[in-house]
This record gives C-alpha cells, structure tokens and sequence, in this order.
C-alpha cells in the first residue's frame, strides 16, 4: 500500500535541491516570450536567450566569460564575473540576440537575488544599452561608476571600450 497524501508526494528533483522556483517559471513562460537568462556563477557571468518548446529549451544565443576573452578581448586577468564583465556579457548576448532577429525578451535571474545595483542586473544594463527591449525599472540598474569598473582599477574601464568595439565589429 503507497501513501497518497500531499506531504507523502516525492517533489521534482530540481524543486527538492532548491534549483526551479516552478511557478515563478510557468508565469514566465505564459507571457510567451524569449528569457534573457543571467547566471553568476563562481568564476563568470553567463547570459542566454532561451526559448520555450515542449520537447525543452532551446538556446538561441550564448555568451559567457570565457568568450569574452577568447573573442572579445576581455583582459585575462580581469575577472569574468565582475559588474563590468556582467555589463559587457550582456552587451555582447544582446548584439548577438540582434544579429539574430531577436528584438526583445524578459529578463531571467532564476534563484539569484535581486538586489539593486548587482551583476545580474549589470547584464541587463548591458542588454538595454545594445537595443534589446527588455521590461525593467531604472532603479535596480547599477550606476556608470561601477559599470566602468572605477571601483576595481582605472584599466577596466579602457578593457570595456575595447570589448564593445570588437562586438560592434563582430
């Protein structure tokens, strides 16, 4: 005899480990457009342009740290997951995103925090500011300072003008 009840019920794995919020997703996924997803992760920033399919997501764009370096110039030992490096990750997704016939989309933080002025929305900042149309309040953007990279080292700020020059040339 199995046990039918609600708290006997084994929940989705990635629910159980604290990795999908569900319903957050399902009211994403009604509006019925592309996600702008940003992870942080312990070494770098990724951003994606997802869709939504029935046999799975499917990614349209990516953009990581590693190829920000590897094509984009991004200095080696600068660190890939920084505000700066997050602003210029979502500069490039959202140039590439373009390219690609992908003109707007809603912005996915997943489980991240959203506090004002973070990396997550340092990538949005970055998106915004290459055409995409994403829904955002200005609040949440961190300001230019930081987006420079003033607070880390006065060389950031040239290493962002050289990244966004080998984008737009890309």
């Amino acid at each position: 005899m199995m046990a039918y009840g609600k708290n006997q019920r084994l929940r989705f794995k990635r629910r159980r480990n604290g990795e999908t919020d569900y319903r957050r997703r399902m009211k994403m996924l009604r509006g019925g457009f592309a996600r702008a997803v940003v992870r942080v992760t312990n070494t770098q920033t990724i951003c994606q342009l997802v869709n939504y399919e029935t046999t799975g997501d499917t990614i349209q764009v990516s953009i990581d740290g590693h190829t920000l370096v590897e094509k984009h110039g991004w200095p080696i030992d600068a660190s890939r997951k920084s505000i700066p490096a997050s602003y210029v990750a979502g500069y490039a997704m959202a140039k590439a995103a373009i390219a690609a016939g992908h003109n707007e989309a809603i912005l996915d933080i997943g489980l991240a925090a959203s506090t004002r002025g973070n990396r997550v929305f340092a990538a949005l900042k970055g998106m915004v500011d290459a055409g995409m149309e994403i829904p955002h309040g200005e609040d949440v953007l961190p300001d230019d300072d930081r987006i420079k990279g003033s607070h880390i080292d006065d060389s950031i700020a040239k290493a962002i003008e050289a990244a966004k020059k080998s984008i737009e040339e890309a």
